[in-house]
């Protein structure tokens, strides 16, 4: 190589990272053509991580300070370049630094519901979401399950691999924290403490420290939430004939408010009282029929039996009561009507 040329390259006295631009968690130095001369100073920021990259391969790793490049302060890619003690000239390397800041406020959901096991409902498919903060811990791993040879790597590629990692720990989390979905709205602090427990050592395999996991808030698909709002409000009503006695009650002084008087309300009065009769009847047809055994090779299905059966069928296909308790009390009648 002649004088000239040599005296043309580009030489590197000082390698720092100003982190300009917001959301870069790694940026590799653009050296182009440039080599790094020999007792050049590197800067590490406070927050900053820089890692030398020797044919593909994490050689010397730099935390926060002033660093002179020598072959003291670069063991492991003097070994690697096979450098003597006396080397004094340019090298080349990749130089990349890392952002080591709190990544706050970041939030996670799940995109589809996801199925989980709970000891009241049984196979539940819920859906959750909420924030989560980490911070890079260790810049070479990160590079070698991560980032690798790109030159800007930000906060929102490393997210999408994030939020794959928090769906797939939170079914066997929220499954094994033998908590009923009733209770979980209220049990948000011990979800979240638990998906921490599951995910830290899922981030730290990939270089990444999970600082803090918050639950806020967990729900069921519509159809599921219809179904649990029903189960409640029965629950909430309690007594059915009471219930409809009370609701006639108020309803009379409102009569003469309505233009047809007593008359005008009758028929949402009567619907009401049949209804609350009705399931007031088939809830507690069970000990009802107790008092009237009934042989099937000698007469034919009573009517009330045959009401009750149907009143049953009536409730069910107004998701007034569950597929189960409809079960449950068609076959106490049916195990009554045959004795």
């Amino acid at each position: 190589m002649g004088l000239g040329l040599f005296l043309r390259k580009q030489f590197v006295d000082i390698l720092q990272w100003t982190e300009d631009a917001e959301g870069v968690l790694a940026w590799r130095y653009p050296m182009l053509d440039a080599e790094i001369r020999y007792g050049a100073q590197l800067t590490v920021r406070e927050s900053q991580m820089a890692v030398f990259v020797n044919e593909g391969k994490v050689a010397d790793v730099f935390g926060p300070g002033l660093h002179q490049l020598t072959t003291r302060t670069l063991p492991v890619l003097t070994y690697l370049k096979n450098w003597d003690k006396l080397f004094e000239s340019p090298f080349k390397s990749d130089v990349y630094f890392f952002s080591t800041r709190l990544q706050l406020g970041r939030r996670w959901g799940t995109a589809q519901p996801v199925t989980i096991r709970d000891k009241d409902f049984g196979m539940v498919r819920m859906r959750a979401f909420g924030i989560y903060s980490y911070r890079l811990s260790d810049a070479g791993k990160f590079y070698r399950e991560i980032s690798g040879t790109r030159d800007v790597f930000t906060v929102d590629d490393l997210e999408n691999q994030l939020r794959n990692l928090v769906v797939q720990s939170m079914s066997a989390a929220f499954g094994s924290a033998d908590i009923p979905f009733v209770d979980m709205a209220a049990s948000q602090v011990q979800l979240s403490a638990r998906m921490t427990t599951e995910l830290a050592p899922v981030f730290e395999r990939y270089g990444v420290a999970l600082d803090s996991f918050a639950v806020e808030n967990v729900s069921l698909p519509d159809e599921l939430q219809r179904t649990l709002d029903a189960r409640i409000s029965m629950g909430m009503i309690g007594d059915m004939n009471a219930y409809t006695k009370y609701q006639t009650a108020q309803a009379i002084p409102l009569a003469a408010q309505n233009e047809g008087g007593i008359a005008g309300v009758g028929a949402g009065i009567a619907a009401g009282a049949s209804l609350g009769a009705a399931m007031a009847q088939s809830l507690n047809a069970a000990s009802a029929a107790q008092a009237t055994p009934v042989n099937m090779s000698t007469q034919s299905v009573p009517v009330d039996f045959a009401q009750r059966l149907a009143q049953l069928k009536s409730l069910l296909d107004q998701r007034l009561i569950e597929t189960q308790e409809y079960e449950t009390a068609k076959a106490e009648i049916l195990k009554k009507l045959t004795g």
